[in-house]
């Protein structure tokens, strides 16, 4: 990726970081974790090496996972999918105020996030290398934070109280928009119908088509009968063409 692009993701999200890191929220949210500060290293990494303009396809996640993005700085971050097959490495700190049952241990952590892995296991089994995915494709997050609640539950965006929502959905919103104006994706595709309609509210002035793939959560039972040939499914109705399989 040009330095000129990667240099203006890196503002784009650094201001996203402290926007969003200026927001307070109540119980029974506990813990706020931004892994957009505190594994700002391997992220950052991953925005020069992998940001494209004009890919078929920016596809947009909710937030982090707490053994995923919480982990690794990285958008479904699975470890070993970012290890081992993006080769994306760096320095990862700690949450200022980390819940005792969901520490981050960075590339250490022992448990693997099914979410990112079925995601890139996709991406690893049809395309082959990482530069031949994010030559197609990108892959962001809508909301850069985690939400903790006491016993170490995660609560998703869309289940904050509105006057907590409003705010951080501001945010997020004028960060989908600016991404967009700097990758210029041909289309938007939310991953979960959460993401789907947040991404046609930040964009509807734009006129660019915006769909869904499923989301690959082992909540979704759906995604745990077959996630892949749903995605793909998903992705012609999209309008996006994908090579037949050798063999």
């Amino acid at each position: 990726m040009s330095g000129g692009l990667t240099d203006r993701l890196v503002r784009l999200y650094r201001r996203l970081a402290r926007s969003a890191g200026r927001l307070s929220f109540d119980e029974p949210v506990t813990h706020v974790y931004n892994p957009l500060v505190y594994a700002q290293a391997p992220f950052e990494t991953y925005l020069a090496r992998f940001a494209r303009r004009g890919v078929d396809a920016l596809l947009v996640g909710i937030n982090p996972g707490p053994f995923g993005m919480a982990q690794t700085g990285i958008p479904f971050g699975e470890i070993a999918a970012v290890r081992h097959w993006m080769r994306v490495d760096g320095p990862i700190g700690r949450p200022r105020d980390e819940h005792p049952r969901r520490p981050v241990l960075g590339w250490e952590c022992p448990r693997s996030e099914v979410s990112g892995r079925r995601l890139w296991g996709w991406a690893r089994e049809r395309f082959g290398t990482p530069e031949r995915f994010f030559a197609r494709f990108f892959v962001a997050n809508y909301c850069p934070l985690l939400f903790l609640e006491r016993s170490g539950r995660n609560r998703t965006p869309d289940r904050l109280p509105s006057a907590e929502r409003e705010p951080l959905f501001a945010a997020c919103d004028a960060a989908l928009r600016d991404l967009v104006d700097a990758l210029r994706p041909r289309r938007v595709l939310g991953i979960g119908r959460f993401a789907e309609s947040r991404a046609r509210i930040a964009l509807a002035s734009t006129g660019l088509p915006v769909g869904m793939l499923p989301h690959p959560s082992p909540a979704s039972p759906a995604a745990n009968r077959g996630w892949r040939p749903l995605a793909e499914r998903a992705l012609a109705a999209a309008g996006v063409r994908l090579e037949a399989r050798s063999g």
